[in-house]
């Protein structure tokens, strides 16, 4: 059977955790006035029936159900903590600490708490997609925004107005950070809440998904001493995690790195990290100017919005600086593009840009189930199905790996445009038309890199099929 027919609807899903669901194998399918009914496929139903009542405090009936689909209930509707770290959490605990505590162990990026006229809903995004995980009664939800905002160092009498704030939790066995973002809605505040891993282990250059090629073009890059290394991509496509693992890589006792960022995702120590600003006047182009004052060998900006913040960026690399940032283009060669139309000669473009990389992040199918199917030209864009011989390719399925979702994980997609003699040339001649030599330098193309990982296996058409299409 397929996934949908073992989803259960969220109102449903929240009348017990996820480890009562585990431990005594039951599944709510059905509120009776104050009696709930659930599937088991445990014998003694009369004891548990009993025990149940004394624990949730509702009348209980139970249905009988074979074990293999109270598995398949189990993985669907509910995700078992990694851990057991935050054991001393239970149902009847604090129900704000234990959604976060949740979403972390779950491999959640963000919280989404929002409000609609006659639903309040937690939704989590795990591996870039948003999942509906809790609802919230109506008149509580006041009550959990006002939580948030304290805890988040928020003005709770300002709902009128976007705010920003941070909460730190920390525990006997982790210690981490939350960026809270508010939002005046129709019907409410909408709050999201974006996890940032104090851990930065994980984070090396090396295992972000660059191919062979690839990462010794932009190591190289990265050595020069000055210059601009400029990542561009959506958001949510990986950029900052590629910088932080690049500062990381440069992060050595006789370099002196300052960044400037919006906001700070991840503490480096030995890295000197400010925190944007802007309502005090401290943006991206006038603390540049002060970072040059400060004797950098590498700078950090978080994003390069404006002509001010992108020529600062080049002055910086002229004095003999490395400059690194993030830029919201569709590919490599469009980051050229849009820094032409911010209005940033041509000339000093091509003199300072070491390398331009445009990436995304894809899901990767889970391998315990990923099947394998003959591939038909409407699989694929016309374009593609021309030129692109994949005889084969991996479909989602789901199993109890993946939690039925088809996917575990994701993986980066990078394209690589070093600056070259020729590529200076075509830059400073504003001759912005060069797919003819990037095919002959066999610059990888995020669609190239697309179809690649459709061929081996690593994903699916229905993941990548935006980056076949641009």
């Amino acid at each position: 059977m397929k996934e949908k027919d073992y989803d259960i609807s969220t109102d449903l899903i929240q009348l017990i955790p996820s480890e009562l669901a585990y431990q005594y194998r039951i599944i709510p399918v059905e509120i009776k006035d104050e009696a709930c009914v659930f599937l088991t496929d445990k014998e003694d139903v009369d004891g548990l029936q009993n025990e149940l009542e004394i624990i949730l405090g509702k009348t209980i009936h139970l249905k009988e159900e074979e074990e293999e689909h109270i598995n398949n209930y189990l993985l669907t509707n509910y995700r078992k903590r990694k851990s057991n770290s935050t054991s001393t959490l239970h149902y009847s605990d604090d129900f704000l600490l234990n959604i976060i505590h949740e979403a972390k162990e779950i491999g959640s990026s963000d919280i989404h708490f929002e409000a609609f006229e006659k639903q309040k809903r937690v939704r989590f995004r795990i591996d870039g997609k948003l999942i509906e995980k809790y609802l919230i009664a109506i008149e509580e939800y006041p009550k959990v925004v006002n939580r948030l905002k304290i805890m988040a160092g928020m003005d709770i009498s300002e709902k009128r107005l976007p705010q920003d704030g941070r909460i730190n939790i920390t525990t006997q066995y982790e210690d981490f950070d939350i960026r809270v973002s508010s939002l005046p809605t129709l019907h409410g505040e909408k709050l999201v809440l974006r996890i940032l891993s104090k851990n930065n282990v994980a984070i090396q250059l090396d295992k972000l998904g660059f191919t062979s090629e690839e990462i010794n073009v932009y190591k190289n890059a990265v050595k020069k001493p000055n210059g601009i290394i400029l990542i561009s991509g959506p958001t949510g496509s990986g950029k900052t995690t590629t910088l932080y693992a690049t500062l990381k890589e440069l992060n050595k006792e006789e370099t002196n790195i300052l960044t400037i960022e919006d906001p700070i995702e991840y503490t480096l120590a030995g890295v000197n990290q400010v925190q944007l600003k802007e309502d005090i006047g401290l943006d991206f182009a006038s603390t540049l100017r002060t970072f040059l004052r400060q004797d950098p060998d590498v700078i950090m900006v978080g994003e390069i919005r404006d002509v001010a913040t992108a020529n600062m960026a080049i002055r910086a690399a002229l004095t003999g600086h490395l400059v690194l940032s993030t830029i919201h283009t569709n590919s490599a060669w469009g980051t050229i593009s849009r820094l032409i139309d911010m209005g940033v000669p041509p000339f000093l473009i091509a003199s300072t840009l070491n390398v331009s990389v445009a990436q995304r992040l894809v899901r990767k199918l889970c391998n315990h189930c990923k099947k394998e199917v003959a591939t038909k030209d409407t699989d694929l864009p016309e374009e593609i199905a021309k030129e692109a011989i994949i005889p084969t390719h991996y479909e989602a399925v789901g199993c109890e790996e993946c939690y039925q979702t088809g996917y575990k994980g994701r993986k980066a997609i990078y394209e690589i445009i070093p600056v070259t003699k020729a590529i200076e040339a075509a830059i400073k001649k504003e001759e912005l038309e060069i797919d003819n030599y990037l095919k002959e330098q066999q610059i990888k193309t995020l669609k190239y890199n697309a179809i690649e990982l459709i061929k081996n296996g690593t994903t699916s058409i229905d993941e990548a099929y935006s980056l076949l299409i641009s």
